[in-house]
């Protein structure tokens, strides 16, 4: 029987992803990235919300060092710009991602990671870029949305010293956004993801396609495009009977 790499799971519209090489730390290997692409390209029907989570003690430790082999340039650009396919599917496939993280988020874990919209901790999570003690270079997208995240400045100094950020300074610093206890990401993902199918599709849609495309513009094309995306979701037949719906609520809506 062939290993499950990733498994997956639904309920109430809500897609759960989880990577499945705990004895590796989930360490992302060829097969397992495939196996990553393959659940998100297979993303049921209906899904309002994506979790991924990591099975075991640790969320993912970044490449599998084992599959690090030599390549021509020429082949390890065409390796990493899979990394880069992958990972713009999860940020920009339309549907918001949670992330539950525990242990590791080391790597291209943490470039995984930062691909998602939402981001809970757990207090034995860690961050790290060891890819200078290593000698290479980040080849996941690290270079855009971990810099996104903390800077390119910190970054750097994180790269070139090999550091490593406890749960607390990530939250500090972005890479998560809520730290709960112990063997608690999870049950607060699914919280988060709950509330976050309740919004309008299309809402959800706009803000996971529209504001990471308009942080990469100029001012002025990222306010053109911030007002096209207005006029796309506010004038949806769901927002319309949402905001009737709210305005009778607080009886402000229209009178007799």
């Amino acid at each position: 029987m062939s290993e499950q790499l990733v498994k997956t799971a639904v309920a109430d519209n809500i897609y759960t992803i989880t990577l499945n090489r705990p004895e590796k730390r989930n360490a992302i290997s060829d097969r397992l990235l495939e196996a990553v692409e393959q659940a998100f390209n297979n993303t049921p029907e209906g899904t309002r919300v994506i979790i991924l989570a990591g099975e075991g003690k640790h969320f993912c430790a970044g490449l599998d060092l084992s599959e690090l082999q030599h390549r021509e340039p020429f082949a390890v650009m065409q390796h990493s710009r899979g990394w880069h396919r992958i990972f713009d599917r999860i940020e920009n496939g339309g549907i918001p991602v949670v992330c539950a993280m525990q242990g590791a988020v080391i790597g291209g874990g943490l470039e995984l990671a930062t691909a998602t919209h939402v981001r809970v901790s757990e207090p034995n999570t860690i961050y790290q870029l060891p890819e200078g003690r290593h000698g290479v270079f980040v080849g996941g997208g690290a270079s855009v949305r971990v810099s996104r995240v903390i800077g390119p400045n910190r970054m750097c100094e994180m790269m070139l010293t090999g550091r490593i950020l406890d749960a607390d300074e990530g939250l500090q610093l972005g890479l998560a956004h809520y730290q709960v206890g112990a063997g608690e990401s999870l049950q607060k993902a699914q919280e988060l993801a709950l509330r976050i199918a309740e919004n309008a599709a299309m809402a959800n849609w706009a803000m996971v396609s529209a504001i990471s495309r308009i942080h990469n513009m100029a001012s002025d094309d990222g306010l053109f495009t911030e007002s096209l995306t207005a006029a796309l979701t506010q004038t949806s037949p769901e927002v319309q009977e949402r905001i009737g719906a709210f305005l009778t609520r607080k009886g402000g809506g229209p009178r007799s």
